[in-house]
């Protein structure tokens, strides 16, 4: 899944796994389907197998997608369009992209332009600058990276030996879907398995090699442990960088699913490593109970939310039990020991192929499930999942409707005429009117709190919203903004906050501005960083 600019979910799956509920008129491929002809009824390409769902209206809305994307990887450009790569079969090489658009019009369309190599399992990272480029990085087998668009025509796929040495054969691999996170030098994080490095893309370079994270088992899939880099703050001019790495399978987890139908306990333990300076120490912690296949994601509060997943076994078909139905809420800024709290628990399991994403109103969409290499509803103790739910953080619950932050518009200063003429977020006439601000620029915040409620401690946090699968939410990041002045009554507070500094620091494209007041998060508005205005 993933929320775009327009406030629709893309939601996909793959293209193989059996007549969806969502007939086409046309199959995928060319060629019509007739409601009256037994092979058309039964043929997979004759139905959708991705939606883009409204959050407006909740309609869904069948989509087209050509060749299978199972399995894939997926990062944002700096114009809104997702540019997904790689899957399965068909898919293994292709690249799609879906523009989001006003009048439902829009559609997958595949790119021209193929991989250098098959990218199923991969991860992908847009990279700072203006060429929109994102970064391929591993996949089963694939012990290599490449950039789309390439440089140039010629430009192949690039060895990265340290997926040759994070690679377990007796494991499935344990080193797919490798976590990627983008430092304010512009240099990669790379997690897969146990192991990290930071990586210098431009030169295929590795600049440091980081401790290995203590524990047996494995963190990457199949094992499907899960990431996230902690909020960048402008505190420290955005500098220091943490990352956090929770949950993953047992050691031998996948052989004892795959050889015996034996589902070993999953990781207990979260590791949190500063990456950024000169001294590296994973700092250990665990959670309420073991967990893998969870989706991690980052709150507006810059908490983080894990949440779906199983409490035994590994990825794959069939691989788990014990679902984990209860979310945990992590609070980084807590004492050790005090970070993690349970929240209440869904009813619904969420393992294999479950997903989640951030809502601009601050809930969590949940979606997925799928145990099987088919779609199965029936017989089977974790049929396939269709339903979707809404996970309702307490910062939303009405008795903090008073501190919550509501009437938000955000409005930028002409270039030419700094300290008269404003630009408005508001849309007219069905028109996107997000604005555009510049690295390193001012622009406006207004917003009301409720009668008699006082203004607590504000932040202006930025979030990007991240292409989510296999407990890999890629892309995601939150910043905390500097705001030089926060002025006003209940009724009409203004602030002016500053972007980021730096592509480095917020990659282009679109981000969820939050404006939180004493911890409670406003409906967020859409802004667009990039280097030119």
């Amino acid at each position: 899944m993933a929320l775009t600019h327009k406030n629709t979910v893309l939601i996909f799956d793959q293209t193989g796994s059996g007549p969806s509920g969502y007939r086409l008129q046309r199959r995928s491929g060319g060629g019509s389907c007739h409601v009256n002809q037994a092979h058309d009824v039964h043929d997979s390409r004759c139905y959708a197998h991705s939606v883009e769902f409204h959050l407006g209206s909740k309609k869904l809305r069948p989509l087209r997608i050509e060749s299978d994307p199972f399995c894939s990887s997926g990062s944002f450009l700096s114009n809104g369009t997702l540019l997904q790569t790689g899957g399965y079969n068909d898919g293994y090489r292709r690249i799609r992209l879906f523009q989001p658009c006003d009048d439902d019009s829009c559609d997958w369309k595949l790119y021209k332009a193929k991989l250098s190599k098959n990218r199923w399992y991969a991860s992908s990272l847009l990279l700072p600058g203006d060429h929109d480029r994102v970064i391929v990085v591993g996949g089963q087998k694939m012990f290599s990276y490449e950039f789309v668009p390439k440089k140039s025509t010629k430009q192949a796929a690039i060895a990265l030996p340290f997926l040759h040495q994070t690679y377990n054969k007796t494991e499935g691999g344990n080193n797919m879907y490798p976590f990627l996170h983008l430092t304010p030098s512009g240099h990669l994080f790379i997690f897969a398995n146990r192991d990290s490095i930071l990586f210098n893309y431009r030169n295929g370079k590795v600049i440091k090699t980081y401790p290995r994270i203590p524990g047996h088992g494995s963190r990457s899939y199949p094992g499907s442990g899960s990431s996230v880099i902690l909020p960048l703050d402008h505190r420290d001019n955005f500098q220091k960088v943490e990352v956090m790495v929770c949950g993953g399978a047992s050691e031998g987890a996948y052989r004892a699913a795959e050889d015996n139908n034996q589902f070993l306990e999953g990781l207990k333990t979260c590791g949190r490593m500063v990456i950024t300076g000169n001294q590296h120490m994973w700092a250990m912690e665990e959670m309420p109970h073991a967990r893998l296949m969870a989706d991690m994601l980052i709150l507006p509060t810059g908490n983080v939310l894990i949440i779906n997943g199983a409490q035994r076994g590994v990825g794959g078909w069939e691989n788990a039990e014990h679902p984990a139905f209860t979310p945990y809420l992590y609070q980084p800024k807590k004492k050790l020991g005090k970070r993690f709290s349970v929240l209440k628990a869904s009813g619904v399991p969420r393992m294999y192929h479950s997903s989640a994403v951030l809502l601009p109103d601050g809930r969590v969409l949940v979606g997925g499930g799928n145990q099987f290499e088919r779609y199965t509803y029936h017989n089977v103790r974790y049929p396939t999942e269709l339903r979707l739910q809404a996970f309702a953080p307490q910062y939303t619950d009405h008795r903090f409707h008073h501190t919550r932050p509501s009437n938000i518009s955000l409005e930028k200063y002409s270039s030419s005429n700094k300290t008269s003429e404003l630009h408005s977020s508001t849309k007219k006439d069905g028109q996107d009117n997000t604005i555009t601000v510049r690295y390193g620029e001012e622009f406006q915040v207004k917003f009301r709190v409720g009668h008699k409620s006082r203004l607590n401690e504000v932040e202006f946090n930025a979030y990007s919203p991240p292409f989510t699968t296999h407990s890999n939410s890629m892309n995601q990041r939150l910043l905390k903004l500097r705001s030089r002045k926060v002025e006003g009554g209940n009724e009409a507070i203004s602030a002016t906050v500053v972007a980021p500094p730096s592509p480095n620091v917020a990659p282009p494209g679109y981000y969820l501005l939050f404006v939180v007041n004493g911890g409670i998060p406003s409906v967020a508005q859409w802004v667009r960083f990039s280097s030119h205005a």
